[in-house]
């Protein structure tokens, strides 16, 4: 007689750490790009802390979990708001010159490139999810746009663009944790 050893996955879902620490730090940044307020010490630091290392430790644990998607997703937005802060502070620490529009513009289109590779693989995923990652995609290639022509228009539209999908990641980050808590639908998630 043969036995065998079922290992059961009893860790928790790191998604909705990720999607907060996207969602909300991607609101606070598109406030600024909205023209609500300039770009500050707050966003920085979220951009360091939430946006950056809170992804990467749930890339880390999605990788854990053994899900390709969430450990390339969660690590590599975690290390996009890392590269941001870094971009935006090294001209002012005097350890480089600052990035030039044409190189922002790069920068900003291949994160829309790989968001929209990632939004197609979404596809096979929940609606909320294609949300996140479809607006995301829309606002890399807006604020590359914004960067190449200087239109403050687009990078309002940008703005306001960017807190719609900041607040789409918040709101599938919160549904995961209502419905886990209850055991039901209590947010639909598609």
């Amino acid at each position: 007689m043969s036995e065998s050893t079922q290992l059961v996955d009893t860790t928790a879902n790191p998604a909705p750490l990720g999607l907060l620490g996207f969602g909300m730090t991607t609101v606070l940044l598109n406030l600024h790009n909205a023209g609500i307020y300039a770009l500050g010490t707050m966003v920085l630091a979220m951009g360091l802390f939430y946006g950056g290392m809170a992804q990467i430790f749930a890339g880390w644990m999605e990788w854990k979990k053994g899900n390709t998607f969430g450990t390339t997703a969660f690590s590599s937005y975690g290390l996009f708001w890392e590269t941001l802060v870094f971009l935006l502070l090294m001209k002012s620490w005097g350890w480089w010159p600052g990035a030039e529009a044409g190189a922002m513009v790069a920068y900003l289109f291949m994160w829309g490139l790989f968001t929209f590779v990632m939004w197609i693989a979404t596809l096979k995923h929940n609606k909320a999810l294609q949300v996140v990652f479809l607006t995301l995609w829309i606002l890399f290639w807006l604020l590359a746009i914004k960067d190449a022509t200087g239109s403050v228009l687009i990078g309002r539209i940008a703005g306001w663009e960017g807190i719609f999908c900041g607040l789409s990641a918040v709101y599938l980050a919160l549904a995961e944790v209502l419905n886990e808590t209850y055991g039901k639908t209590v947010l639909p998630i598609g």
